[in-house]
């Protein structure tokens, strides 16, 4: 039980135009596979009141790192029940479960250890996650070590909780959302069925950086600490990845085309400037993520009269795995 416990489940993983988090771009599927690399460097996940939002300049790419989906085998459905998604990454395992609303942790595998949530999953992620997005959620179920086995209870607490400009090395990102992940987990012996007496903590700290060109983070960061006091470990592990440099000149490209709503503020419908002729629908949320309408783009314009009055981001979507573009308007 060693320093990779835990370590994946932070692991995957707004402005004038807002990034979204929704299950129809960013969820995971079988058959993706993301070009990661280590990063050479230390990442600064603090956030300057300035422009980057998030200065990491300094990092360069280290070595490769992928990580593939795949369909989880009959007998890891049958020992994590539910799972419908395998994550796996550098010789380590996650298993999720994925809904129509969110992607939750059905279990964890590792070289040195085994998380088992079938009593109670854990969430990942609810859709859609904008800025502000906030939940928390009880996990609970079973571990395996070689120096320590019981049971394990806690919380994850998942928060979109800052945007802006994201500099990873050499290149800037515009609208980036922050997703901040913290789980914590109490361990205990496997007789302690009333949680009464822990003999163990992990705390694992995640965060990820989303734009709305790229499916998957930027950026991911994740410190785990993990306290066992009957085998005597007291650990703290950090860990990071970054996407190719290449992906991200391209991406830095892509988001220098312009896209904007007009008129803004508007009353009964809003038209769109940009390259937007390969975009078919519209999804309208509120602030808080919430999806509100969703409308067919006829003669490059959607109506909106039905609306309340109220501040909204618009997310284009088309075909041809166009990238997603979204900026924010207002209703009067």
């Amino acid at each position: 039980m060693k320093t990779s416990l835990l370590i994946l489940l932070g692991s995957f993983g707004l402005c004038t135009a807002q990034t979204v988090i929704t299950k129809a771009f960013n969820d995971p599927v079988v058959g993706d596979v993301v070009n990661y690399y280590n990063v050479n460097g230390t990442v600064d996940n603090t956030i300057s009141p300035g422009s980057p939002t998030f200065a990491n300049g300094g990092l360069t790419q280290g070595a490769a790192s992928p990580t593939t989906y795949t369909a989880p085998s009959s007998s890891e459905i049958t020992t994590f029940p539910g799972s419908t998604l395998k994550m796996t990454a550098s010789g380590n395992t996650v298993l999720y479960k994925s809904s129509p609303t969110k992607l939750e942790i059905t279990g964890l595998i590792t070289p040195d250890a085994t998380i088992n949530l079938s009593v109670n999953n854990g969430t990942f992620i609810s859709y859609p996650a904008a800025l502000n997005y906030t939940e928390t959620d009880q996990a609970q179920g079973t571990f395996t070590s070689s120096a320590a086995s019981g049971l394990c209870k806690g919380t994850i607490t998942v928060t979109a909780d800052a945007s802006g400009t994201l500099l990873l090395g050499s290149t800037t990102f515009t609208n980036v959302l922050r997703i901040k992940s913290v789980q914590s987990f109490n361990l205990y012996l496997p007789n302690d069925t009333s949680f009464f007496l822990p003999i163990g903590s992990v705390t694992n700290t995640s965060y990820s950086y989303y734009d709305s060109t790229h499916k998957f983070p930027l950026l991911s960061s994740t410190q785990a600490i993990i306290v066992v006091q009957l085998a005597g470990i007291n650990q703290t592990t950090n860990g990071a990845q970054m996407i190719g440099q290449s992906s991200l000149a391209i991406g830095n490209t892509a988001k220098k085309e312009t896209f904007t709503v007009y008129p803004n503020p508007a009353q009964d419908f809003i038209g769109f400037k940009g390259d937007t002729e390969n975009y078919s629908t519209a999804n309208i949320y509120s602030l808080d993520g919430k999806l509100i309408k969703t409308s067919a783009i006829k003669s490059g314009q959607i109506q909106i009269s039905d609306l309340p009055s109220a501040s909204y981001f618009i997310e284009v979507t088309g075909k041809n795995a166009e990238p997603r573009k979204n900026t924010k308007f207002i209703k009067k």
